[in-house]
């Protein structure tokens, strides 16, 4: 069996076919069309096996395959379906693959049920982790969607219209709209590029000496315009190069606009015969080329890489974002907006069907990746996404229902959703209205969002995104304790949040030693996340009203106790809670400066539960919970 690893400008992904030795009734001459990517070819010759009977898994495999790299859907699960009811050995990647072609056609519930398949053969696999992780993703997706309108354009054809770049007063795009040689893969012209200003009817070519017989594709411009990177074949001064597997693949071309026509083109040093290199993005400092690539070292069937661009006009070695972002599946089309956000297409992060865009800050060390939701991603394709932060619109490609043509480009404007978040601050024990008192609102994260000052009438107001997070909001006053409150923005509902935040007086002493401050401050309980030692976000919240309590009277001194619940062994648990004691007291001591001898403390394991759930009692989680807590009581006052 032959592996290749191809990148087409067409349905611009990268693909993983497959050729087979033995014999299984297929001829040699579509075993060639297929070899070719001649799909079109392959799936009528293969149509005509079946009919005369023959049913084998290497023709089932060929013909959904065929399919399925020619973004055919439907066809490709019904015969990914007959494939398995061979119940024949197949590579895992194929359940991958039947799944994909599942969303693509709206059936989620038998889809998961082919990922789950996969996660249970590939364990390891990224996208088996992130499905594992993730199981409830659609939910998720649901959450995040919304805030974006789209327009189909009236610039696309019946052919493949794609890959949109903002150039000057208009966009530079991909289409195979024009005349001359058939690309045997689908059967439509080879893609030239494209020029329009008002995003009508009204297209031009962009440059008749940039385009050629081959494909052009996926540009990105400098900011002054007279700069071009972008994708063809592997064709540079009137000659075709192939790899030693004799396969024309995608290079990065760049060429300079002097007095009034594209001169100096140039191949980038990076790009080589034997892999694909394509869909170029500039940094917004025009720092960095980014791009995705299958080049040795790649994570999956296309990664996005970068690299320098140095002040000579050099460049440096090609960089692979990591993990994080790129999988064993494909990422593709990356774009850096104005705010510096990676922008890029992806099908092996958890999405609807098809290619997903999703986002992730470059300065986020986690490089958290979002999918970006509906309306901007579909059980389809959805790719080549770029936006302008400031007037939030962009463009976007996608090959969804109900399109104009093959791949289609969208004009999108992004709507802002605002949710209320209003309340008062009140005396807990008169319910009398409590004036300027402080209140911040703080994100699931523990960044602070919002700092405010409820007025003459302790009223306070903020309004905040529809994005479905938990958000604590904490109000304070010299002379009471801390009051706090944790609620949820949910997007779904749109629904103002109003809060009424009760300050408990202070008295004019500490507390009576023995006490607890978890009783004494009103905290809710410092929780760890199960088998963790780490202080959580909304822990962070209750340790600083115990430094605040301890910085208020500092001769106060504390015990501190931590605690696990039943699960793991009973040494395991002792130490667990050690680890947990010892990060809670460094919190304090770290974070707020508080003098390591008004500490004392150590781990009780699980000799102290708080509730039945000891060892062999089933319990819910929130029950469990309860148990890894930690309590501070004072020792001296």
């Amino acid at each position: 069996m032959k592996n290749k690893y191809i990148l087409s400008t067409l349905i611009i992904l990268l693909t993983f076919t497959f050729s087979f030795a033995q014999d299984d009734g297929i001829s040699s001459s579509t075993d060639k069309k297929y070899d070719k990517l001649s799909y079109i070819e392959t799936t009528k010759e293969l149509l005509k096996l079946v009919e005369k009977g023959n049913k084998t898994p290497e023709v089932y495999k060929k013909l959904a395959n065929s399919y399925y790299f020619n973004t055919q859907m439907e066809d490709a699960s019904k015969w990914y379906g007959e494939l398995f009811k061979l119940d024949a050995v197949v590579e895992y990647e194929y359940y991958y693959r039947y799944a994909m072609s599942l969303k693509a056609i709206g059936d989620y519930e038998n889809a998961n049920v082919n990922m789950r398949k996969f996660a249970t053969y590939k364990p390891e696999d990224s996208r088996a982790i992130l499905f594992s992780k993730s199981p409830n993703y659609l939910e998720a997706i649901e959450a995040l969607s919304g805030d974006f309108e789209l327009e189909n354009l009236d610039i696309n054809s019946r052919f493949s219209d794609f890959g949109t770049s903002f150039y000057k007063d208009g966009i530079v795009f991909a289409s195979s709209r024009g005349e001359g040689k058939l690309y045997k893969w689908n059967e439509q012209p080879f893609l030239d590029l494209y020029y329009s200003v008002n995003e009508t009817d009204d297209v031009k070519v962009f440059s008749p000496k940039l385009n050629t017989k081959f494909h052009e594709s996926s540009t990105s411009f400098t900011q002054d315009g007279n700069t071009i990177y972008f994708t063809r074949n592997n064709y540079f001064q009137g000659k075709v190069k192939k790899s030693d597997e004799k396969v024309n693949g995608l290079k990065i071309f760049k060429a300079e606009f002097i007095h009034g026509a594209w001169t100096n083109l140039v191949s980038m040093p990076f790009n080589n015969n034997q892999y694909n290199v394509a869909h170029p993005a500039l940094s917004l400092d025009e720092t960095k080329l980014y791009f995705a690539s299958d080049m040795p070292g790649t994570h999956g069937k296309s990664d996005i890489y970068y690299v320098d661009i140095l002040e000579d006009g050099t460049y440096g070695e090609p960089v692979n974002l990591g993990g994080d972002i790129n999988t064993e599946g494909r990422e593709n089309f990356p774009y850096i907006s104005n705010n510096g956000t990676l922008y890029f297409s992806s099908d092996g992060h958890q999405g609807l069907g098809g290619l997903d865009i999703f986002m992730t800050k470059l300065d986020d060390v986690n490089h958290e990746v979002v999918n970006l939701g509906k309306p901007l991603n579909s059980s389809r394709d959805d790719f080549e996404f770029i936006i302008d932060e400031f007037s939030n619109t962009g463009y976007l490609t996608s090959n969804r229902y109900n399109g104009k043509g093959d791949d289609d480009i969208y004009k999108f404007t992004r709507t802002f959703c605002t949710q209320l978040i209003s309340g008062t601050t009140v005396n807990k024990l008169t319910n009398v209205i409590i004036p300027y008192a402080s209140v911040v609102v703080i994100n699931e994260k523990g960044v602070e969002v919002q700092n405010l000052t409820s007025d003459q009438n302790g009223a306070f107001s903020y309004e905040g995104p529809c994005n479905k997070q938990k958000y604590n909001i904490i109000a304070s006053k010299d002379g009471y304790i801390q009051a706090d409150q944790t609620f949820l923005v949910n997007p779904k509902k749109k629904e103002d949040v109003v809060l009424k935040l009760n300050l408990t007086p202070e008295t004019t002493k500490p507390a009576e030693v023995g006490m607890d401050l978890v009783e004494v401050l009103d905290l809710n309980p410092i929780y760890f996340d199960f088998d963790k030692s780490n202080i959580r976000p909304d822990a962070e919240v209750e340790l600083w009203k115990v430094i605040n309590y301890m910085r208020k009277y500092p001769s106060v001194r504390i015990d501190v106790q931590s605690h696990t619940d039943s699960r793991a062994t009973d040494d395991y648990n002792w130490a667990l809670s050690n680890r947990r004691n010892v990060s809670t007291k460094q919190y304090i001591i770290q974070e707020g400066g508080i003098a390591a001898d008004r500490l004392e403390g150590r781990g009780y394991g699980e000799t102290m539960l708080v509730n039945r759930c000891s060892n062999g009692v089933k319990c819910t989680e929130d029950e469990h919970d309860w148990n890894r807590r930690s309590n501070f009581i004072i020792i001296n006052r």
